[in-house]
């Protein structure tokens, strides 16, 4: 059996893709911007996951899976918390839906 290949450029065309409605789509996007902010602030200031964990009280492991992409047991919660342990806030822009 052959399988179909569907490439996808957005959350929005992922969402659509795995039959899951436009809101999916639109979490998905948000926290994957918020992992790639958190992945790319640890980077920058060369801490450890330990002590990332420390300063967002959580532990090493969810920081691991979070520095991993691997944030299915993680809550929106805490990758804000990290986001704000690491000296950062998020800020949400809304738009109409198309």
């Amino acid at each position: 059996m052959k399988s179909k290949v569907i490439v996808t450029r957005t959350a929005e065309q992922l969402a659509k893709a795995l039959g899951l409605t436009p809101a999916h789509g639109a979490e998905i996007e948000l926290r994957s911007t918020l992992n790639s902010k958190i992945v790319e602030a640890v980077r920058r200031k060369g801490v450890t996951h330990a002590q990332v964990a420390r300063l967002a009280r959580t532990s090493r492991t969810c920081v691991t899976a979070i520095m991993n992409r691997n944030t299915k047991n993680i809550s929106t919660d805490l990758l804000l918390r990290v986001l704000y342990a690491l000296g950062y806030t998020a800020r949400i822009t809304f738009k109409k839906a198309a």
